[in-house]
This record gives C-alpha cells, sequence and structure tokens, in this order.
C-alpha cells in the first residue's frame, strides 16, 4: 500500500463515506473513489462493503487496520515534525563557547530562543583553539566566542561586542582611566585567552605595564580570587557583571576596549532555519547588552 492509499483508507473508516473521506482529505470524491479502488486492485482484496449506505471495512481490512492506524499515527508524527522544523522549533543543538560567554551570555540567549521551541541542546564550554578544533572535528554545530581571527573551512558571524571592565574590592571611579592601572596588583588573562591579547595589546599602546601577581584562563576564576581579596582584576564586562557580589566594584574603562563576540559555524554547511532562529536571538542579547558609551571620567 502506498501513503496515500494509508490516507484514503484511514479517512473512509472515520467517515464512512467516500465523499465525507475526500472532503477530509480535501481532494474530490471521484478522486477518492480512484484512490481506493487503486489501493484494492493492488491488494488483491477489497477494503469495504457498502452496508446500509455506509462504508464498513471487511474482515482483510480489520487485520490490516491496526498496523494501517500505526503507520497513520507515524505519518501524523511525521508531518508535525516537518511542521516545527519549517518553523525552527525542533532539532538539537550542539554549541561551544568560551566560559565567560557560557556563564553570561550564553544563557540569556537559550532563555530568549527556548519558549518558541521545542529545540534539544547540548553546551561544551571551551577555550578558542579548543572551540574551534571541536567545529573542524564535527562535534559543534556552532560556537560563541571572543575568537576574532578566520579559521580556514570555518565562517565568522560577528553578532556583538563587550568591552573590558575593572573588578575591584575597593571602591574605584568609573571609568577609570586606563593609565590608573599601573600602580595597581591587577589579576590578569593569560594571553593565550582572545581577550587577554586584546587587554595586553591594548596595554602596550597605552604604554602601561601592570603589576600582575597572578595569570589565570578564565574570566569567572579571576573574579572569584577578587572576592577573595587576592586582587583586583580586569575582566570582559559580561562575566565581571554576572560575578559581581555585595562589597565589588565593576568599573569600565577609559578609553573603552572594545570585544568582539563572534559566532563561527562551518563554511560549507548551510545553516538551518534552527541555527538562523538562535543566531538571531544571540544577536538580540548582545544589542540588548551593549554597553553605553561611558562618561568621561572626573
Amino acid at each position: 500500500m502506498k501513503l496515500r492509499h494509508i490516507e484514503i483508507f484511514e479517512a473512509i473508516r472515520q467517515a464512512g463515506s467516500l465523499t465525507q473521506a475526500a472532503a477530509l482529505l480535501n481532494i474530490s470524491q471521484p478522486a477518492a473513489s480512484k484512490t481506493l479502488a487503486h489501493a484494492e486492485s493492488q491488494l488483491g482484496f477489497k477494503l469495504f462493503d457498502r452496508v446500509k449506505g455506509r462504508l464498513v471495512p471487511t474482515r482483510e481490512a480489520e487485520i490490516l487496520s491496526p498496523q494501517i492506524e500505526l503507520l497513520g499515527q507515524e505519518l501524523a508524527h511525521v508531518r508535525r515534525l516537518a511542521a516545527n522544523l519549517r518553523q525552527g522549533r525542533q532539532g538539537h543543538l550542539r554549541i561551544g563557547c568560551a566560559p565567560a560567554i557560557g556563564l553570561g551570555l550564553l544563557p540569556m540567549a537559550i532563555q530568549r530562543f527556548h519558549p518558541a521551541s521545542d529545540a534539544s541542546f547540548k553546551i561544551s564550554t571551551l577555550h578558542s583553539p579548543d572551540l574551534v578544533e571541536g567545529l573542524h572535528a564535527q562535534e559543534l554545530d556552532l560556537v560563541i566566542t571572543f575568537d576574532n581571527h578566520d579559521h580556514p573551512g570555518l565562517r565568522r558571524l560577528p553578532i556583538g561586542t563587550t568591552e573590558l571592565a575593572y573588578l575591584s574590592l575597593t571602591p574605584t571611579p568609573n571609568p577609570i582611566e586606563l593609565r590608573r592601572l599601573a600602580d595597581r596588583p591587577v589579576i590578569a588573562l593569560d594571553t593565550r585567552d582572545q581577550v587577554g591579547t586584546v587587554m595586553d595589546q591594548a596595554l602596550q599602546q597605552a604604554g602601561i605595564e601592570l603589576d600582575t601577581r597572578i595569570i589565570v584562563q578564565t574570566h569567572y576564576v579571576a573574579c572569584s580570587l577578587v572576592e577573595a581579596g587576592c586582587g583586583d582584576a580586569i575582566v570582559d564586562l559580561l562575566t565581571g557583571r554576572a560575578m559581581l557580589k555585595p562589597g565589588m566594584t565593576l568599573s569600565r574603562l577609559d578609553p573603552p576596549v572594545p570585544i568582539p563576540i563572534n559566532i563561527m559555524v562551518h563554511a560549507n554547511d548551510p545553516l538551518s532555519l534552527l541555527h538562523r532562529d538562535f543566531i538571531d536571538c544571540a544577536r538580540d542579547v548582545c544589542a540588548a547588552l551593549l554597553p553605553a558609551p561611558p562618561a568621561p571620567a572626573p
């Protein structure tokens, strides 16, 4: 039996007549009659007898009915799945992100995306080289990163910016001039991290050398060290806001040091509607979190 035969069989069983079955399927009565005749011809036996003006399943049809009903349910499931895919509501996304993004930006993007979607997620928090490797190995579908470099086989989609900020347990002007950091013990980010590289370049351009006491690889570890009284830290503004505790001050830098936020995907793979919708949500969250220009330091 073909799918069209199964559809007409189920419709006649529900409606009891060809006319009403045709209406259920949104086809003409002659088309329904022709489909039924074709199904019976292929099977080699009748599926319905006319009894008191109604079409009643034959004994053979009754034997087939449980299996046909299961196929009908599977067909309905396929249609619902196709509709969800068409609307970008169902699927599975394997997302990688920098640890700092996983603390602040990503939860907000998923929260914004989730109410209108039945999608499932697998989240991996990795540093930039591992994110790139995960994409190349087809272990990730997309990554959200501070990495602003182009990599072979990958496509980079800018979605927003954040900036560096100064986190301290002591009252600090907001914004704080970059030159005033030279005399302070600072917890710095490893220059193997993209944000650490940007920070190092900004300090070199300003001719500033930090009194670096501790070097860390992750922003939230830097924030935890500040909370423990181990010194002040320069982190990205998103992580600083997420980790800010009572007694801490978070100050933006003057001049500001912007940090690009990018999504990277496979260069040769077309983006599904699910991918595009999630990227749009991430971009909207970035726009909502985009800091206003700082006022000049007094």
